[in-house]
């Protein structure tokens, strides 16, 4: 493939990267607006939206890197798909759980966007945008990691809040 059509690939999946990332925040912004009893859900959240926002920063600075800029349509349409996936879990009893496995599938979507990009930037000889993308990267990796290790835990808990006759939901 010659060098400016990997380049174009590139530029691409970095914009998808950047609306991907717009719509994790969509997706957890409500979530944690709305949890009561899961604190330790709601501190992870926290976390991990200050890591989001902090990816999208990475992001555009790799693609003011390469004199381009994210696509404001993309980021728009995937922030409103995420608020809708996000508001469709709240009428479900167990929303919680529903949350807990939509995250878990989209951290997972998420590493394998940038596990994609970093192939990218090898094949474009893109090193200046790799440690960006490896340090978000790694921040997916960990927010899949806790949320593999804290599953049971709040299935566990939900089971509980539900046979105590209490809100489990959120």
């Amino acid at each position: 493939m010659a060098e400016n059509e990997i380049r174009d690939v590139f530029v691409v999946g970095l914009r998808n990267a950047h609306a991907m990332e717009n719509q994790a925040l969509s997706i957890m912004k409500p979530q944690l607006s709305r949890i009561e009893t899961y604190p330790e859900v709601a501190a992870k959240l926290e976390q991990h939206i200050r890591e989001t926002e902090g990816q999208i920063a990475r992001l555009e600075e790799v693609l003011d890197g390469l004199d381009e800029s994210h696509s404001a349509f993309k980021d728009i349409a995937l922030s409103f798909t995420g608020t809708m996936t996000a508001m469709g879990h709240t009428i479900a009893g167990d929303e919680i759980l529903k949350n807990s496995f939509a995250n878990f599938a989209f951290e997972n979507f998420e590493i394998a966007a940038y596990k994609s990009l970093l192939t990218i930037a090898d094949a474009g000889s893109f090193s200046a945008a790799k440690t960006a993308l490896q340090s978000n990267l790694a921040e997916e990796q960990a927010m899949a990691k806790w949320l593999d290790e804290n599953l049971a835990a709040v299935t566990r808990k939900f089971l509980l809040l539900r046979e105590e006759g209490k809100t489990a939901k959120v």
